[in-house]
């Protein structure tokens, strides 16, 4: 009961991010060609300094499709709409509901509080897991419509990377949900967080080697340096730590 239950608060939230992502995936790949075609089209002598050079480096990318798939979808498309569903599945909970008496009901049912919070933890963790992987297996299904091949082993390692270091933003807003009765404030406040951490890496780039957003991409696996270990374990260890400050804070809580 407590996992339908779980699920009927989440599936809406969850079915958008999971058709969205997979149109997104869809569209990566069968506009590759028209990438391609437009590519000769590129010049960057009307620009200068940092965006010329971003410029040359998305049109040097998109030449390669293995290096397309990563800069356009791993490392853009995906990563912040993953991200916002991410922060989308981790709101509400408990807290959100006593503003119209739903936690009570749910509180009266015969299980501990911990058990509630860790069902409802693990069904949006199983949803990101779903939301990381089959989207992005659309992409070596589909690359051979437009004559092209991507690995299924690559495809697994980068949505790996993006469910273990991303976690963290879902784990974020499962935690603030517990200090906020409405769901607004904890969307808000991660929200402006992976922003602020987005700008601070695209402006310091001797900084950005070590961000979160680069271990979501597999950047260093997709340049041939292996996994990023350290970030995904470093990525799984933050939030398992604040998913289980979550279960204290529920704990202590007088509803």
């Amino acid at each position: 009961m407590l996992w339908y239950k779980s699920w009927l608060e989440t599936r809406w939230r969850f079915m958008i991010g999971l058709v969205l992502l997979m149109l997104s995936a869809t569209s990566a790949v069968l506009i590759y060609p028209q990438v391609v075609k437009l590519l000769p089209m590129v010049s960057t002598a009307e620009l200068s300094g940092e965006m010329a050079r971003r410029v040359a480096e998305s049109a040097e990318l998109a030449r390669n499709y293995r290096s397309y798939v990563w800069s356009h979808w791993f490392s853009a498309n995906m990563r912040q709409m993953w991200t916002l569903f991410a922060v989308l599945l981790g709101t509400g909970g408990l807290l959100a509901q006593s503003a119209g008496g739903g936690a009570l009901f749910t509180l009266s049912l015969p299980v501990s509080r911990n058990r509630l919070l860790g069902v409802r933890a693990a069904t949006g963790l199983a949803e990101l897991l779903v939301l990381a992987f089959v989207p992005s297996l659309l992409i070596p299904v589909l690359s051979p419509t437009i004559g092209q091949a991507y690995g299924v082993g690559d495809a697994l390692v980068h949505s790996a990377c993006m469910f273990l270091a991303g976690s963290v933003f879902f784990s974020l807003a499962f935690l603030l949900s517990t200090v906020f009765s409405d769901v607004w404030r904890p969307l808000l406040i991660v929200l402006c967080a992976a922003i602020v951490l987005a700008l601070s890496e695209a402006f310091f780039p001797d900084l950005s080697r070590y961000g979160l957003f680069r271990v979501m991409s597999g950047e260093k696996y997709f340049r041939g340096d292996g996994l990023p270990w350290l970030g995904l374990l470093a990525g799984t260890a933050l939030s398992a730590a604040m998913l289980y400050a979550a279960s204290k804070k529920i704990a202590r809580l007088d509803f």
